[in-house]
């Protein structure tokens, strides 16, 4: 029975696994995009999705430890609460402050046709959803017929 048992295991300890999550956490937020498996995207999403959600309300440094609890990079954290200059010498905002307006739904996960050569596992590329995107319509309640 797997009763309270979330998530999926990825075939590892629990240690490599929460290690393994940690750092594609860091990679999605360091560059913006990672191509990784299907399952492993899955299981990083919500990781990624908290941290934002986490670094929404701006700098506090208590939120700022938790996150330091995840993040595997010290600079990366600092991306989530501040803004930053890349290695273009371009400004970029902080991440949580990009998705203030936004209630979840940071990222995105593709799936690529292409499968990976020697196991042929389902690969995909989890992303950042740009700050500029907006919801195409606003979400609407579904009408109930009184019959």
């Amino acid at each position: 029975m797997r009763h309270r048992s979330a998530g999926t295991k990825l075939k590892r300890e629990p240690e490599h696994r929460n290690m393994l999550l940690r750092n594609l956490a860091t990679s999605v937020l360091e560059h913006g995009k990672i191509t990784t498996t299907l399952a492993k995207a899955k299981a990083t999403q919500p990781v990624v999705e908290q941290l934002i959600t986490l670094a929404k309300g701006g700098w506090d440094l208590n939120k700022f430890r938790r996150s330091l609890t995840v993040v595997t990079k010290k600079d990366i954290a600092w991306r989530l609460f501040k803004d930053y200059v890349d290695a273009d010498e371009k400004t970029h905002k902080a991440i949580g402050l990009r998705y203030a307006d936004r209630q979840g739904g940071y990222t995105r996960i593709f799936k690529l046709a292409k499968v990976r050569q020697g196991d042929c596992s389902q690969m995909a590329v989890l992303s950042l959803i740009p700050e500029d995107e907006k919801l195409s319509q606003e979400p609407v309640a579904p009408k109930v017929s009184k019959s």
